[in-house]
């Protein structure tokens, strides 16, 4: 039976108890000092994954303790090492390729030192990631009545690998993209480079949250630490699609905002009988898209280097996208916050939405058609 391997870490403390439920009462301090100690390690056997075509795979889950502000703060040379470990781990279980997970994709140069460092196949899942951002973001676009075509998109951390991508995806569906990154001269460079080649009308920006204010659609794919969409930046009725995790979007907006969607964009159900044997915060069968692309490439027997680097290749994220179609991978149901939405919240959202509209239009003093 083939096998894949997927290295994984805790994004909270809260999922830190997740890994070593023996870390409860201990002091943040000796938790984080404890991480940085912990050489990889394996986690949890993945089993019953199975195609609609009849394959089965397994897998393992391998971890590298450390918390997504680790990754970034400790020497780089430290930390590469750590993931080039649990990569290996991977190749000695068997495994015929690994995937990266959470920062262990964003430091570094996003896979290329590790796969040259190991004896198999490595990738970054952000050719599905990609795919089911879209799908997530258009969903609900389709839930909140946004008409693509007249509709003002925003893409944070457009500067990015997965932002970069979505950006050009979205800019051939809707009639203005705002890209916004930290970054001006990388910004202003993108937007040059793009602007030819789409039908949007694209801006850009490194204020986040002038950007958001006037959005219909918000997608997030930052590496922050910290929420950077806040309650008072939304526009009633917007999309809001999360890539990221940790959480870009503050969890005030659950409890402030109830004229707006919030979906996290990256949950798949994954086909077969599968038992994760961890619990990483998703429900039952459902997996993150990045690790889904895993399953799917040894689903398909394609132990290559799939998606690497910065760049990404357009023609791999509709690849990847049929691929999860002919093996029974599909989008899960709409979470947002770790809960999920279900579709009388979204009823509710919609009729808000709407009544914040009427109320905005008539007090400026127009009409609402």
């Amino acid at each position: 039976m083939r096998k894949f391997g997927f290295i994984i870490h805790p994004l909270s403390y809260d999922d830190v108890l997740r890994y070593e439920p023996k870390a409860a009462g201990k002091g943040t301090p000796l938790i984080r000092k404890i991480l940085e100690w912990m050489p990889a390690y394996v986690v949890s056997e993945v089993t019953g994954v199975r195609s609609r075509t009849g394959e089965e795979i397994m897998g393992y889950f391998i971890g590298v303790p450390l918390m997504p502000d680790q990754f970034l703060e400790l020497p780089r040379a430290e930390v590469m090492d750590r993931i080039i470990r649990g990569a290996n781990i991977a190749a000695e279980l068997g495994c015929g390729i690994v995937g990266l997970g959470g920062f262990t994709a964003v430091v570094g140069d996003g896979g290329p030192t590790v796969a040259e460092n190991t004896t198999i196949a490595v990738t970054s899942g952000n050719s599905y990631t990609i795919a089911a951002a879209m799908q997530s973001l258009f969903r609900g676009a389709r839930e909140m009545d946004v008409d693509l075509q007249t509709a003002h998109a925003v893409v944070i951390g457009a500067t990015g690998s997965i932002g970069s991508a979505c950006a050009r995806i979205l800019a051939d569906k809707v009639a203005h993209v705002t890209l916004a990154a930290r970054n001006a001269t990388r910004l202003g460079k993108l937007t040059h480079a793009m602007q030819p080649h789409v039908r949007a009308k694209l801006g850009w920006t490194v204020d986040i949250p002038d950007a958001v204010r006037h959005a219909d659609l918000v997608l997030t794919a930052t590496a922050a630490t910290s929420s950077v969409v806040e309650p008072e930046d939304l526009k009633a009725g917007a999309v809001v699609c999360e890539v990221s995790l940790p959480h870009d979007v503050s969890r005030r907006v659950a409890t402030e905002r109830d004229d707006v969607l919030v979906t996290e964009g990256g949950n798949i159900k994954v086909p077969g009988d599968v038992d994760f044997h961890f619990d990483f915060g998703l429900p039952p069968k459902t997996s993150l898209a990045c690790m889904a692309e895993t399953m799917i490439l040894t689903l398909e027997n394609r132990m290559v280097n799939y998606s690497l680097g910065r760049g990404v290749n357009l023609d791999k994220v509709l690849e990847i996208e049929r691929l999860a179609e002919k093996h029974g991978f599909e989008v899960a149901g709409m979470r947002a916050f770790d809960k999920e939405v279900t579709p009388e919240m979204i009823v509710r959202t919609r009729e808000r939405a709407r009544a914040a509209r009427i109320a905005e239009t008539e007090a400026a003093g127009v009409a609402l058609p």
